[in-house]
């Protein structure tokens, strides 16, 4: 067998797994060349190609989330009963570990760090997660334009299906951020908890979304907890790095302090 069938072999070995089948399969193709080049043995590129891969989305999601049955709940609800969509939302949320960490506060959350520019007329919800769901809880405009992107493809299949039944103008798509930035014009764009991840790979990924994206305002979190609920000195480790990527940027900067999670609105 030549290397480059080797290689192939692995890759798909990797995509045979329940959860990471579920990943953009140009970020899986992505880590596994990486880490087939720098591990010894197929072995240790398996289990560190895995570790990359559950760090950069597989932590994030629950083992397994029907996707058709939630759907069909959402379809089962009167449209304008909006309590239910509300109540339903909130524990589909509770699947999606990011999601779920901000429901304590998700009334007074969005509606805080949007307020000066609310209503919002676009968003770009970049590696999204079930965030969009929240969309009662924030201050957008009727007609808002929601764009929403991630790599676990059938959450974002899920998500385009749900704008439609719910009538919201806008769309999901597979994005691998490390690869490509989208380039739609919005009013804001969404960073949630994001930039920390995306560092694990690229340290240069933070500041070049800072300057690719095309966003008059930009949304920035990150968790001051990890997900076992330890703070490890976050705060500090990630007020660093904030300051790291926005030095010599001309931004205007609001600070809002959650719990278990630190926010920065930016504009331009």
């Amino acid at each position: 067998m030549s290397e480059d069938e080797e290689l192939e072999n692995f890759v798909t070995e990797v995509q045979e797994s329940t959860k990471y089948a579920q990943l953009d399969s140009g970020l899986v193709r992505q880590i596994a060349l990486e880490e087939w080049k720098n591990q010894k043995n197929r072995r240790d590129a398996l289990k560190t190609t895995r570790t990359r891969l559950h760090r950069l989305a597989g932590a994030f999601l629950a083992p397994k989330i029907r996707y058709a049955k939630w759907l069909d709940n959402f379809c089962s609800l009167p449209p304008e009963d909006v309590e239910a969509v509300k109540e339903t939302s909130i524990r589909m949320m509770k699947l999606h570990a990011s999601t779920e960490e901000r429901l304590p506060f998700l009334d007074t959350f969005y509606q805080s760090c949007l307020a000066s520019i609310a209503p919002v007329s676009s968003v770009l919800d970049l590696a999204c997660g079930l965030n969009p769901l929240a969309i009662p809880w924030m201050p957008l405009r009727k007609d808002c334009t929601y764009l929403a992107c991630d790599v676990v493809k059938p959450q974002i299949d899920f998500l385009d299906s749900f704008f439609s039944l719910t009538g919201q103008i806008g769309s999901a798509f597979t994005c691998n951020l490390l690869q490509s930035i989208p380039q739609q014009k919005v009013q804001v764009a969404f960073l949630m908890k994001l930039l920390p991840i995306l560092d694990q790979v690229d340290p240069a990924t933070s500041s070049n979304l800072l300057d690719a994206l095309q966003a008059d305002h930009l949304l920035i979190s990150y968790p001051s907890k990890s997900l076992s609920g330890r703070s490890k000195g976050m705060k500090q480790t990630y007020s660093e790095h904030f300051d790291r990527i926005t030095s010599g940027r001309k931004f205007k900067i609001q600070w809002f302090d959650f719990p278990n999670e630190t926010v920065y609105l930016l504009s331009r």
